[in-house]
């Protein structure tokens, strides 16, 4: 049988045509990426945020269930809650007018007071037959469902506003992001079950503290569920105080600093203030600092022990326990609860070295005090 001479060519020239062919599909390819690839990488980009996407909807929803399943077990209500509780994923509150900064505390102050008081009025009417404690942990378990709730139409906005524009800055930006973004998620998610079943969270861990210090003291009840106690603490008195406990409370520790300042006419020499702060990568859990200035997350409160220290010269101590925006609302870790004696530890040091037998201080535990009693 003869070989068609093409054949013959084909073979004989075969390592120079197939180089050809390698480099005509370069050439084709690089043809494409340069005038496709930008759209190339955005259905790349748009496929991992919708996967993200769906991965929110699930926790959304998840949470949703939990809420509505623990008002009907703890509050026994009377008609079916979901309309109340979806109604209530849908809650939002608007900022004062910050152009004009005069006031703004005060204004804040007011519309955090509002919300929190429709915040009880709503539980109390979606659960008539929970006590104030499991009152205080349904709100803390329908504020976690309407944070993954803003989550989720948030990066659902930007995905759907991306993916009908194809503006690939849109999309990159929300790619970017969704490590941050699934992480906050998460800790919300998993913070639910122990809101729910009112176990304590990593944000306790300045309550715990206090706790621990005013354990077996008589207790009064201050300003907007704080109490607080006379402690005998290195020959000096302390007032140590926290949110009530063992409901979901932080209460308003910067006013009850405030009354304490000026209820003993600024004669305090030292205020130490404990709380929950978020930790860098690669610090370990647990790890306690020291610095100065009021470590508090909300602002309002942080002002008002600002301007009382100031007014009365109070120095103001810090003392924070690391941890991770995922532990700070998730059932306590065991390095968060075996700080508690280091901490102890290191306000004993710093009160004997600051300050003198016979003098007055403050040491303010700052944080939910969900689960942990006085």
């Amino acid at each position: 049988m003869q070989v068609p001479p093409y054949v013959l060519q084909i073979l004989s020239g075969g390592d120079s045509l197939l180089s050809w062919i390698i480099q005509i599909v370069f050439l084709g390819i690089f043809v494409v990426f340069m005038f496709y690839g930008q759209r190339i990488q955005m259905y790349i980009m748009i496929r991992e945020v919708e996967g993200a996407l769906f991965k929110l909807r699930m926790m959304r929803d998840e949470g949703r269930k939990t809420a509505i399943a623990a008002i009907n077990e703890i509050g026994k209500p009377t008609v079916d809650p979901t309309a109340q509780v979806d109604r209530f994923l849908e809650y939002f509150a608007i900022t004062p007018v910050d152009l004009d900064p005069s006031g703004i505390i005060w204004r804040l102050e007011h519309l955090i007071d509002v919300q929190d008081a429709r915040f009880k009025v709503d539980v109390k009417l979606m659960a008539p037959q929970a006590d104030e404690t499991q009152r205080n942990n349904l709100e803390m378990t329908l504020a976690a469902a309407v944070d993954l709730n803003i989550i989720y139409k948030v990066i659902r906005h930007l995905y759907l506003l991306g993916k009908k524009t194809l503006s690939l800055y849109i999309i990159m930006q929300v790619q970017m992001i969704l490590p941050l973004i699934m992480k906050e998620a998460e800790a919300f998610a998993s913070g639910l079950k122990a809101f729910q079943l009112g176990q304590p969270i990593g944000d306790g861990a300045g309550a715990l503290v206090a706790a621990q210090l005013m354990h077996n003291f008589e207790k009064t009840k201050m300003e907007k569920d704080i109490v607080v106690a006379k402690v005998p603490v290195e020959g000096r008195t302390a007032y140590v105080l926290k949110a009530e406990g063992p409901g979901a409370n932080v209460g308003k520790p910067g006013e009850a600093i405030k009354q304490i300042m000026e209820q003993n006419e600024g004669k305090i020499s030292l205020a130490i203030v404990i709380d929950a702060a978020g930790k860098l990568e690669g610090e370990k859990i647990g790890e306690v600092a020291e610095g100065v200035g009021v470590v508090i997350g909300g602002e309002v409160d942080k002002y008002k022990v600002e301007e009382t220290a100031l007014k009365y010269k109070v120095p103001v101590n810090a003392i924070a326990v690391k941890e991770d925006i995922g532990d700070s609302i998730s059932p306590m870790r065991k390095e968060i609860f075996d700080a508690v004696d280091n901490v102890i530890e290191r306000i004993k040091r710093l009160i004997r070295e600051r300050t003198k037998e016979g003098d007055f201080v403050i040491i303010a535990g700052i944080g939910n005090s969900i689960g942990i009693g006085q």
